[in-house]
């Protein structure tokens, strides 16, 4: 492959109109491929940075992706950013899992998701235009026919900002964005293996 054909994190992000940390995210997470030289230095086909410019989004309300089998355990993913809903489809999807995913973009279509197809975990994001990820978790709370959904956030936000809000509802995880993925791998099997248990 020519020195034409290959780009910097720098030039990818500025095709892509993101930023050179985003990036990064994107080739840790194997959503965009590249490779390191011998001095250490990202390098990136052009070929991937179209491919996933032109990628379509991550399914969305309603539209499954995942493991397929009627045992399969429902997760929605409330994200309002797409270079997020990329990492995580790209994470999650490759973990042994039996999971298939939902994405809803914000939280007025996450109700609608909810109230039609009742996931078995959510992840939600906090901080969005609308109905964000907090005003989604207290209403599902508010509804003990969904009491035994696993919730999980999944933010920027500290526990202290949260606190400004009302806290960490009780019995909801917390996760910190940059998300450590191996232990949200392990926070799915624990609940995959849960479901799996009470739907036998």
């Amino acid at each position: 492959m020519s020195t034409s054909e290959v780009c910097t994190t720098q030039q990818a992000a500025q095709i892509l109109g993101i930023s050179v940390t985003s990036v990064q995210q994107l080739v840790e997470a194997g959503v965009i491929e590249a490779w390191k030289t011998k001095g250490g230095h990202r390098r990136i086909p052009l070929d991937a940075i179209h491919a996933y410019k032109t990628a379509p989004t991550p399914p969305m309300d309603g539209k499954a992706s995942g493991k397929a089998g009627s045992d399969a355990i429902s997760i929605l993913v409330i994200e309002d950013n797409k270079m997020q809903r990329d990492i995580y489809e790209k994470q999650i999807s490759s973990w042994p899992l039996p999971v298939k995913l939902r994405f809803c973009e914000n939280g007025y279509q996450a109700l609608i998701e909810i109230s039609s197809h009742k996931p078995d975990i959510l992840l939600a994001d906090i901080v969005m235009d609308g109905i964000d990820g907090y005003e989604v978790i207290t209403t599902i709370l508010g509804y003990p026919h969904l009491a035994d959904m696993n919730i999980a956030i999944l933010s920027s936000l500290t526990p202290e900002q949260l606190a400004h809000r009302g806290g960490i509802p009780e019995g909801v995880v917390f996760f910190s964005k940059p998300v450590n993925y191996d232990e949200l791998r392990g926070y799915l099997r624990a609940c995959c293996a849960q479901k799996s248990r009470r739907h036998a």
